[in-house]
């Protein structure tokens, strides 16, 4: 997946905003809450970073080509990197970023969701 693909995307996904921070990577949020990260190695394909249930991350984080996300997982979150494609495609990672985006809504206060307007839950 391209940054470009990563960010059309990201795009797509109901009431998300788009930043670039922490030296270049580019945040998707939700409600003001981050649910993807893409960062760079050395100008390769995108890293992306995304939250997950507990039993995923305890699954995902010892497939080939993924790990728990720098920084987030170290702090007891359940976040995952994907470095390469090769447990993981673009269709595979769709669907975790649709469902990392659903675990920040559901993380949402009633109010804030509110203000959104109608989310997939």
């Amino acid at each position: 997946m391209t940054l470009d693909e990563y960010n059309g995307f990201c795009a797509s996904l109901p009431a998300t905003t788009h930043v670039v921070q922490w030296g270049g990577a580019h945040v998707w949020k939700v409600g003001g809450k981050v649910f993807a990260i893409a960062g760079w190695d050395e100008g390769k394909l995108p890293f992306v970073t995304f939250k997950c249930s507990h039993t995923a991350f305890e699954i995902l984080k010892e497939q080939p080509g993924l790990r728990p996300a720098p920084y987030l997982a170290s702090r007891g979150m359940s976040w995952i990197q994907r470095q390469t494609a090769e447990s993981m495609d673009d269709e595979s990672l769709k669907a975790y970023l649709r469902e990392s985006h659903r675990l920040v809504v559901l993380k949402l206060t009633r109010k804030a969701r509110l203000a959104l307007g109608p989310l997939p839950v």
